[in-house]
Parts: C-alpha cells; sequence; structure tokens
C-alpha cells in the first residue's frame, strides 16, 4: 500500500506562447511514444497488485460502544497510514493514553490511509485493516468517523481481485455508484457503533478538465445513493458532504464574494456547494476542508491572520445551509515551503483552532502526519522513536475538554493584541504570535510568554 497524504493535487497551469507550444508538441510526441511502448509490453499485465480474497469473510469484531459524552467533542484526529496499531508495543502503550484521556473523535477512510481493498472483488471482503483501526478507535474511547473513500479497482475500470494504489484518488464510474452504495451500507452493518460518516474525500475524481471545473452533478449523484443506503441501515445514522477543498487565491480568476485579507474564494467551489445544497437528498452536516495558504501567493498577509479564512468560510457555510453542522474534514495552516520550528507550528495551529472554535464549526480532524520509525515529525502527536507525547498532542486534548461544541466562550482583556486567548469560565489558552518574549496581562493577570508561546492558564479562581 502506497503512502498518500490525502490532500488534493493542486492543479498545474501550462506556460502559454510559441516555445511552450513547441515544447509541448515535442514532450506529446514523446509521452505518445513511450505509451504506446508500455501499452505494448505491457498489454498482457494486469494493473496493480494481487489483492487478497479470503476463502471465509471474518466475522465482526466486538466492539464497544463509544463513551457518553455530554457535549459533541468537536476536536479529533485522521488517522492515516501509520498509527498506534502500526506501532511497537512499547511506543503503544506509551501513547494510547493521548487518544483516550479524552474522549474526542476519530476518524478512518474504509480504503488507503492504512486500510486495505475492502472489496477486492464484487461481493468478496477482506475488511481486516478496517476492523483492527475500527476495535483502535473503541478501545482508545473515541467518538468514531468513517470517511467513504476510496473506491476498489473494479468499480473505476480497473481489474477484479488487483488493487492498483497509483489510482487511488480515481472516482467509480457512474455504473459503479449503486455498488458503492452498497459497500457503504455493508460497512455501517459491520460496525453498528459507527454512527457519522462522511461521503468521499476532496471530490477526487470529480475535476473535469473539459469545463475546468468541478463535477458536482455526479458527485451529488453518488452521495445521494449512498445517503439512502445508509439510512436504510440506521435512520439514525449521521450523514455529511460534500468534503471539497475550499481553494483560496489572491488573484481576481475565478473570483467569489468571499474574500477578506488572506485572498478571495474560487467561485467553483462556492457554485458547487450551492448545487450540492439544492440537489441532496439530505445531510446531517456539511464538510469541507481547505487550506489558509492562497494557491497562487502563498501565506497572506501572514500566517495567523490568513487563519481568519477559516472563520469567514464557517459563517458562509452555516448561513448558506441552513445551520447544518460545519465539519472541518481536514485544515492546512502551512505553506510546503515553510521552515518553521515545531513551536511555530503548534502556535499556528492552535490559533486556527481558536478561529474554528469562535465561529461555531461543529468539528474540525487534524490530519495525522504520524510517521514510522525515528527522525523528526513535525505535527505528530506522538515521537515514533520512543512514544513520548508532543505538543499537538496537549494542544488536542486540552481543546477537547475545554472547547466542545456549544462551549460558552468569554472574552477576556489582553494588553498585547499579539497574543491570541481563547478562554470559558475556568480555562483558557494563550498564543504568542510574534517571534520575540512577551510580558503580557492577560485576564488581569501577568504572563511571560516565549516566542510562538502555547500557555494554558485556570481562571474564575
Amino acid at each position: 500500500m502506497v503512502d498518500n497524504s490525502g490532500r488534493h493535487a493542486k492543479r498545474r497551469y501550462l506556460p502559454r506562447g510559441p516555445i511552450a507550444i513547441g515544447a509541448g508538441v515535442v514532450a506529446l510526441a514523446l509521452v505518445a511514444g513511450l505509451l504506446a511502448v508500455a501499452a505494448r509490453r505491457g498489454a498482457d499485465r494486469p494493473d496493480g497488485v494481487a489483492a487478497t480474497i479470503l476463502a471465509s469473510p471474518e466475522p465482526p469484531p466486538t466492539l464497544e460502544q463509544p463513551p457518553v459524552v455530554q457535549s459533541w467533542p468537536r476536536w479529533g484526529v485522521t488517522h492515516t497510514q501509520y498509527s498506534l496499531d502500526n506501532e511497537t508495543p512499547e511506543v503503544r502503550a506509551r501513547a494510547s493514553d493521548l487518544f483516550s484521556r479524552v474522549p474526542m473523535l476519530q476518524n478512518q477512510h474504509i480504503m488507503g490511509w492504512g486500510a486495505g481493498n475492502p472489496e477486492p472483488a464484487p461481493g468478496k471482503y477482506d475488511f481486516r485493516d478496517l476492523d483492527r483501526r475500527v476495535k483502535l478507535m473503541a478501545t482508545t474511547r473515541a467518538q468514531p468517523v468513517l470517511t467513504l473513500c476510496c473506491a476498489p479497482d473494479w468499480m473505476k475500470g480497473g481489474s477484479e481481485g488487483r488493487t492498483s494504489w497509483s489510482k487511488i484518488e480515481v472516482a467509480p464510474r457512474r455504473d459503479h455508484f449503486d455498488d458503492f452504495a452498497e459497500l457503504a451500507a455493508t460497512v455501517a452493518k459491520r460496525y453498528p457503533t459507527v454512527t457519522h460518516f462522511m461521503v468521499w474525500n476532496e471530490f477526487k475524481g470529480f475535476w473535469d478538465e473539459a469545463h475546468n471545473n468541478w463535477d458536482v452533478e455526479a458527485y451529488t449523484d453518488l452521495y445521494n445513493r449512498v445517503y439512502d443506503a445508509l439510512k436504510k441501515v440506521n435512520p439514525k445514522i449521521q450523514v455529511g458532504g460534500p468534503y471539497i477543498p475550499v481553494d483560496s487565491h489572491v488573484s481576481t480568476a475565478n473570483a467569489s464574494e468571499l474574500k477578506g485579507p488572506w485572498g478571495v474564494v474560487d467561485r467553483r467551489v462556492l457554485d458547487s456547494v450551492d448545487y450540492w445544497l439544492q440537489h441532496k437528498k439530505g445531510a446531517d452536516f456539511i464538510v469541507v476542508d481547505g487550506y489558509s495558504v492562497s494557491s497562487d501567493r502563498g501565506v497572506v498577509p501572514d500566517e495567523f491572520t490568513a487563519l481568519k479564512k477559516f472563520s469567514t468560510v464557517t459563517a458562509w457555510l452555516r448561513q448558506a445551509s441552513g445551520d447544518l453542522p460545519v465539519w472541518w474534514a481536514e485544515w492546512y495552516v502551512a505553506p510546503d515551503n515553510a521552515d518553521w520550528d515545531e513551536q511555530h507550528y503548534t502556535a499556528v495551529k492552535t490559533v486556527a483552532m481558536m478561529e474554528f472554535a469562535r465561529s461555531g464549526a461543529a468539528t474540525a480532524l487534524y490530519w495525522s502526519p504520524q510517521r514510522k520509525g525515528g527522525g523528526d515529525c513535525p505535527g505528530c502527536l506522538w515521537s515514533p522513536a520512543d512514544g513520548q507525547e508532543m505538543p499537538m498532542a496537549g494542544v488536542l486534548s486540552g481543546f477537547t475538554r475545554w472547547f466542545p461544541a456549544g462551549a460558552q466562550l468569554v472574552d477576556v482583556r489582553v494588553s498585547d493584541p499579539r497574543v491570541q486567548v481563547l478562554a470559558v469560565d475556568k480555562q483558557m489558552i494563550m498564543v504568542n504570535t510574534a517571534s520575540t518574549p512577551l510580558s503580557v496581562d492577560v485576564d488581569g493577570r501577568r504572563f511571560q510568554l516565549n516566542p510562538y508561546d502555547v500557555k494554558w492558564a485556570d481562571r474564575g479562581q
């Protein structure tokens, strides 16, 4: 199985002009020749690797019921290629408390990002990987969520009994939408403790090159079939979409009315959301993801002001949807070439979570960057080398405890605007957004904050 970050691929724009066109013709001719040779060599070679076809299906796992919580936790993590189930017993023992000490949301995709092909041939299932991840969520007291992505190869033109991980982001063909919906229903029946499902991921495979736009009509067709299938399994199941990436840029191309100092949201995204809202069978929540970073100019005007995009988009989604709960399935805050240290990363991510809380987002899932083995792991929840807790683990569990959905936020006085604060009656968290130390009065008390410091403090004593 290949490692896949899960972020949507950025669309590349080709240069224009005589030189570019000439180079393009030569390149196309070369590519065409290589493809012809490859086709002749691989005509009799099936694509992908042989998938395991079990002689008899594994019985469903026995799962503990999720813990009863007073308020929806709001915060959580998406498991990716490597998680606790891939660690050594020693690392697993140290790191498991990071999830279980405060019941939080945990999300897993049904294929990819740690899970193998769940249906390598029609009606032939292999849920071993998914079973392991769902059991991990149950044993660490999660409120479990499953993302219904991605699709087995035979649903998207590939061979039965084989898996081509290079095509993980291909959408199922339209004549297999019902097959994918049936797979979703099978998953829901197998894991009755899971009652929240997101349909697909980032519109993967639904980009229409011919029209330079999202094929939202096809996605909505898939969504509606999955929605009906899940509700037939259990009407109490909560279903959400469209899980579209909210791109923004500084240039005026495809500009919408949604803008700020961070840039402008791509009009095609908002049009797609509007179409889905008008044509969906139903929805229990609305899902998006995105970067605070612009697609054409990087961070604008700075990494902390850019985070206001999350609040602006959340407010628009709540208004456009009639106040459906807003879920951010993924959120990213740094350009690819950022040279920030761990403290800087943690500060920016913490302020992003403040924006979600202030704007009333119902859910924000942290995409785990966990790696296998030693070495640096920026943003990880535990050190791959020894299982020791890393800064984002404390931020996530602290926000889950003190700032669940519906938490009553209170304003506190801050003497320096470079310090961001989020507070409830008994607790607050402060972030120094400056690269220099600050001495600051917060809520009537003096604090010394290091550069990009993140500090919790009791209040209301």
